[in-house]
């Protein structure tokens, strides 16, 4: 899997356009090939840096976005951030869910199930 991670520091003023622009974004963007996950997440320490956490399948299928019309659209908002994009792409080649937290943390199954009602 890999993860893309592009981090906007928007000037206060375009914040409503820069928003517009993402969720435009988010509504087509889950039905391109290889695209597990597509989503924006405020930075929680100001109102004015947006996140957006892409999940691809393989590298192609990122490549293939990045070429893509819609990227060109992410890159045209340059003129409304207040400094420049930050992108990173993370390579994942292995996950775990909760129970790996679980062992962790030294809880056994009956634990758990009882946690979680």
């Amino acid at each position: 899997m890999i993860i893309f991670r592009i981090t906007m520091d928007v000037l206060p003023q375009k914040r409503k356009e820069v928003m517009q622009t993402l969720l435009s974004m988010t509504e087509t963007a889950g039905r391109e090939k290889g695209c597990l996950n597509y989503e924006v997440f405020f930075h929680m320490n100001g109102e004015t840096v947006f996140n957006l956490m892409e999940e691809w399948e393989n590298r192609e299928d990122l490549e293939r976005h990045i070429r893509s019309e819609r990227f060109s659209v992410l890159l045209g908002t340059k003129s409304l951030l207040a400094k420049p994009l930050e992108m990173k792409i993370h390579t994942v080649s292995h996950s775990e869910g909760s129970e790996a937290v679980n062992v962790i943390r030294g809880l056994g199954p009956s634990k758990e199930r009882e946690i979680l009602k």
